[in-house]
């Protein structure tokens, strides 16, 4: 059989589409660390290491968490094109006001906050826009189609850190947020005239979401008003106990942290038990929930990228080529580019595999944690190195970003398409929120293990990048002891999806 691919009309146009919304937030993300670090007269805020890192992992955390109810404007009222439009509007205004903020600290976290509410209307919804395309039980075709859309990601983000780390350490740092406006700008160009040509039959407004009976629909609402009452009862329990400190970034972090493992629980019980899901969809739900811890964890140690990372390129790492001094931002770049690369290799082998043997998604979130984690233990010596005063040659970092882009382009795309073909049809939008979210959680908890590694103090970094090493691996091979059983158990040995979606 041939391995040759053929993607569906529309997944091009959506390809380009993420690739300036990533140009926006890639750019913008490249250079946020560096800013709150930079003192106040060469333009930056600055912050402590601690603090900027805590409000590094609040903006991310945000712009994933707010998925969830992106994903359920889109299920319930807007359709996938209108939430998209919206938040591609709201993003680019974001980061309009980060250009023209200054050294006006409260514009620029306003800014924050548009950038993460328009992200959370349009990452879910183009994600199942892409979905939409596919049969569910095209799993080699949807898994290379996401891996192809992954690559419009990346292109996006490798030409956004280009110019808008450039831009901002060169020029000036709100020349790079002007430039992520004006990659937004493009994006939503490109979209609406796809609207009206390859995706014009695509993501329209939504069938009407209706519960099979009044009980059942009072006891959704019941359910979610619990988990809102719940969320504000921990997290003032916290804050009165003096568990958390809400007057401080790092204690809005941890505030941030309760919130998002409350919604993450209770929107997973809340569709487990009233969103009257079959037997089968049950067992799927449970796999999406394990997929979720796994992917959790894999973003906290791959997001450091644009936290610990970041600084340990710019102020641990030998950055000189002759005259010319590399960006520190650049160092993020290498990830894009390792996956620009490496794509049509994992495309082409999930075709070959898909048509000789099956893959159990366990196996390939395992294997992507276990060289996340080994991208820190090779970290280990080098930040021995740098804790000695010495710095190190950039040829650690870009071993560590080789091994977790692999790792990546095992769980990401992978975890995008599956996803998408487990979730219950009803709820598909919601589902790819619930995937963002693990990211949310990801990115917080980076932004958290970022506050406690002070490049200028390295002595404890190699301890701490041990210490991920550790537990990445440790859940990765759990992850691959599962993979039979829980294909067996949960998916009736095939991810193939054979029992009808039931009618709405």
């Amino acid at each position: 059989m041939s391995t040759s691919v053929k993607y569906p009309a529309g997944l091009v146009a959506l390809f380009l589409v993420e690739m300036w919304e990533r140009f926006s937030y890639y750019g913008m993300r490249a250079i946020l660390i560096l800013f709150l670090v930079d003192q106040v007269q060469s333009g930056g805020l600055g912050l402590t290491t601690a603090d900027a890192a805590a409000i590094y992992g609040l903006y991310t955390a945000s712009a994933y968490i707010l998925s969830l109810p992106g994903g359920w404007i889109a299920d319930r009222f807007w359709g996938y094109k209108r939430a998209i439009i919206v938040g591609g509007v709201v993003i680019m205004v974001g980061h309009v006001l980060l250009a023209v903020s200054g050294s006006e600290a409260a514009i620029f976290f306003f800014g924050l906050v548009f950038i993460a509410v328009g992200t959370g209307l349009l990452k879910p919804n183009i994600s199942t826009m892409v979905g939409q395309l596919y049969d569910k039980n095209d799993i080699g075709g949807r898994d290379a189609g996401f891996s192809f859309f992954y690559m419009g990601i990346n292109i996006g983000a490798i030409l956004g850190g280009l110019v808008a780390g450039y831009l901002g350490e060169n020029w000036g740092w709100h020349w790079g947020f002007g430039a992520a406006a004006v990659a937004m700008f493009f994006g939503l160009l490109n979209f609406l005239r796809a609207g009206r040509t390859s995706l014009r039959d695509t993501g329209g407004a939504p069938p009407v979401h209706h519960h099979p009976d009044v009980a059942t629909g009072r006891r959704d609402h019941l359910v979610t008003g619990s988990i809102g009452g719940l969320v504000v009862v921990i997290v003032a329990a916290s804050a009165m106990t003096g568990l958390i400190n809400l007057t401080s970034a790092q204690g809005l972090a941890q505030a941030m942290g309760i919130i998002i493992v409350t919604v993450a629980i209770g929107f997973f019980l809340n569709i487990y038990l009233a969103g009257d899901l079959s037997a089968g969809e049950k067992r799927r739900m449970i796999v999406l929930a394990v997929l979720f811890v796994g992917a959790a964890l894999f973003w906290s140690g791959f997001e450091q990228a644009g936290s610990s990372l970041n600084l340990f390129a710019n102020d641990l790492t030998q950055r000189q080529i002759g005259s010319f001094t590399v960006p520190a931002s650049w160092f993020q770049n290498l990830n894009s580019l390792f996956i620009i690369l490496l794509t049509p290799a994992f495309v082409a082998f999930w075709i070959y595999a898909e048509e000789r043997w099956t893959i159990p998604v366990f196996l390939k979130f395992g294997l992507a944690l276990v060289a996340m984690g080994l991208g820190y233990l090779i970290l280990v010596p080098a930040a021995q190195t740098a804790a000695t005063g010495v710095k190190v040659s950039g040829l650690f970092l870009v071993c560590t970003y080789l091994l977790h882009t692999v790792g990546e382009l095992m769980l990401s795309p992978v975890g995008l398409s599956t996803f998408s073909r487990l979730a219950p049809q009803r709820f598909t939008s919601q589902i790819m929120g619930f995937w963002f979210v693990a990211a949310s959680l990801g990115n917080l908890m980076a932004g958290l293990l970022a506050a406690g590694m002070d490049t200028e103090h390295a002595t404890g970094l190699p301890a701490a990048f041990t210490q991920i090493f550790l537990t990445s691996a440790v859940f990765g091979g759990i992850l691959i002891l599962l993979a039979r059983p829980m294909t067996r158990w949960a998916l009736g040995g095939s991810e193939r999806i054979e029992e009808p979606t039931p009618a709405q």
